[in-house]
């Protein structure tokens, strides 16, 4: 799988806690494997989103990322669930 990461899903990578960055590391790697391994609950967005789907990082963190085809997918966010769907 091709991962590319939007310049604004870099920014937020630097802004999370440490252990929330290692967090995201091990869930990536699991996506690269399998992306709809049942701990990710990989799933489509709704609304103004409904163009990205979803995957767990952690209970309350969660990333945002854009398929192009069934090999590349685009990183968009990651942050707090809040953080992404009351913006």
């Amino acid at each position: 799988m091709i991962v590319i990461p939007s310049k604004h899903f870099e920014k937020a990578i630097k802004k999370l806690p440490t252990k929330i960055r290692a967090s995201l590391a091990e869930r990536l790697r699991m996506f690269m494997e399998d992306p709809f391994d049942s701990l990710l609950n990989n799933h489509a967005l709704k609304g103004s989103l409904r163009n990205y789907r979803s995957i767990n990082i952690t209970g309350d963190y969660r990333l945002i990322y854009e398929e192009y085809d069934k090999k590349t997918v685009r990183l968009i966010d990651v942050d707090t669930h809040n953080g992404l769907y009351e913006k």
